[in-house]
């Protein structure tokens, strides 16, 4: 009996080591350190997050949809802005009550969809970034 309750625990402790934590795409530091942030993106990956996570308001072409999310291929404010402060800005989201918006509707936190690693969202970046 003891046995098979070591054997269990052994199994158990494999499966939650090759889950990883579910974390998404992150890299430790040489000394095995905290995660580093991530500081670039793959555009290719990010062109599929994109039409998943921002075309229903930027449109496929990221060109914005009148009344719902901004042109973001033209827009200053993203070209103006570093890749780690468009990543910030995207995790804030834009509130309709915030004076800069000019939509009237609020952009939510990682565009409504809570599951977006910061990696993920430097992958959009580096999409949106093959725009222009």
């Amino acid at each position: 009996m003891r046995r098979k309750l070591m054997i269990v625990i052994a199994v158990l402790g494999l499966v939650v080591a090759a889950c990883g934590g579910g974390g998404g795409a992150t890299e430790t530091t040489a000394a095995g350190g905290a995660a580093a942030a991530p500081t670039q993106g793959d555009p290719t990956r990010g062109q599929e997050l994109f039409a998943s996570s921002c075309s229903s308001c930027h449109g496929a072409d990221a060109k914005g949809i009148e009344g719902l999310g901004k042109n973001l291929v033209d827009s200053d404010f993203v070209a103006g802005l570093s890749d780690p402060d468009l990543v910030a800005f995207i995790k804030k989201g834009r509130p309709s009550s915030d004076p800069a918006n000019t939509t009237g509707i609020d952009m939510p936190p990682k565009g409504g969809n809570p599951s977006l690693s910061d990696q993920d969202l430097f992958d959009i970046v580096a999409y949106i970034r093959t725009l222009r």
